[in-house]
């Protein structure tokens, strides 16, 4: 049976399943090495870090299995760096409401997600959260751009709440995903990094659903305008065909790990593996050799934004967001009041399995339908989507009394 996945997996299958050559690169590294300890480094990891501090703002990365776990390397790489400053004290990492940073205890705390939290007993201790920058849902009379000023303003107001001399780092989604694909608006993410400036506080931003091409730059970094000081990443790192992930760091950083700090005991048996490795350098090979990130930004992705707008026009839609290859819709009761359906009615759930009835892959989040297709995706295939995304929208209308 054959199914249409608008999500590529969990936005991560970004050159579709079982691409050539990436398997051949599969096949080809398993014939060698498979594993050295990280006290000793292997050819296919060193030509990777080569090839990510060329592609990104760092001179330097620390390899992880998943986001879950560079999100967690994170937070002991900000606090050894303020510790290591002699500023102990800097411990405390400010998220926000309904992000998503991975499932470990750790990045589940990051996550701002409240029915992670109370399942268990979430979060861990020095993890706090401020709103989200969800204009839709939460912007009111303001426009986006005064919405995106006044939102990220809570940040100072956290920071003067708890001291900044007690916090390390703020980290953040350029496009928040999980949450319900948040796009910030326009003056959001300037006016967090002029706070952070302000304050003296690292900026980390997850790139783990936005990086390696889905916003129509390598990162979402470069559409935001962001300058981090480190740099979650996984997923498209290889477009999912074997697990890896990492955390570009700055040399700002760095320099104070090596000089001042000597060994830093944190580390993954399978940090750097040599066939993830080799999968991760042929994805990044191909998304260049295809040029598919100027693809996504010049060409499929404004194909796909165009075709995305017209689903504003029925009845259950109050907002479509697009950035690249990432796409929501939000089911509303009244799209002219902005106002939602109740929890209980589930129309969300009710329009992805009605999808996944008429063979379309798409998540529900809420009453928001996420999509993120991947960046191999033609106009004609986009068309095929669209067709049946409205069908399907069509048909939850109907199935709940609303046609």
């Amino acid at each position: 049976e054959k199914f249409l996945d608008f999500a590529s997996g969990l936005a991560v299958n970004s050159l579709g399943h079982s691409h050539p050559e990436l398997v051949k690169a599969l096949t080809d590294q398993s014939k060698k090495i498979w594993h050295l300890s990280n006290y000793l480094t292997n050819e296919p990891a060193i030509e990777l870090a080569e090839r990510l501090t060329k592609l990104t703002f760092a001179e330097n990365i620390f390899f992880s299995n998943s986001g879950s776990e560079a999100n967690d390397t994170v937070i002991r790489t900000a606090r050894r760096y303020w510790r290591l400053l002699k500023q102990p004290k800097k411990r405390i990492i400010i998220s926000r409401e309904e992000a998503y940073h991975g499932s470990t205890m750790a990045a589940a705390s990051l996550g701002g997600q409240s029915f992670a939290h109370e399942m268990d007993g979430l979060p861990i201790p020095e993890i706090v959260h401020i709103d989200c920058p969800y204009w839709y849902g939460k912007g009111g009379n303001l426009t986006k751009n005064e919405f995106g000023i006044q939102n990220a303003q809570n940040l100072e107001k956290k920071i003067k709440e708890i001291g900044s001399e007690n916090i390390a780092a703020f980290i953040g989604e350029p496009i928040q995903g999980a949450g319900g694909l948040i796009v910030p608006p326009d003056t959001y993410w300037s006016e967090i990094q002029r706070i952070c400036k302000k304050y003296n506080i690292l900026i980390i931003a997850d790139e783990v659903i936005c990086g390696f091409g889905r916003t129509g730059n390598w990162f979402g970094s470069e559409t935001f305008g962001i300058k981090p000081d480190m740099m979650p990443i996984a997923k498209g790192l290889s477009s999912g065909y074997l697990p890896i992930g990492g955390v570009m760091i700055n040399d700002r950083i760095m320099e104070i790990l090596i000089e001042k700090g000597g060994d830093f005991s944190h580390g993954f048996t399978y940090s750097g593996h040599p066939a993830a490795c080799a999968v991760a350098i042929e994805n990044i090979k191909i998304l260049e050799n295809e040029n598919l990130i100027e693809k996504v930004a010049k060409d499929t992705g404004p194909y796909l934004k165009k075709r995305w707008k017209e689903l504003q026009n029925l009845q259950i839609v109050g907002e479509v967001r697009n950035v690249g290859m990432l796409g929501a819709i939000e089911l509303v009761e009244n799209k002219e009041k902005r106002k939602f359906f109740p929890k209980s009615k589930k129309v969300g759930e009710t329009c992805r399995d009605i999808c996944f009835k008429n063979n379309l892959i798409m998540r529900a989040i809420n009453d928001t339908m996420v999509v993120s297709p991947p960046l191999t995706i033609t106009k004609n295939q986009i068309n095929e989507m669209f067709d049946l995304v409205e069908h399907c929208i069509n048909l939850t209308s109907k199935k709940i009394g609303r046609i």
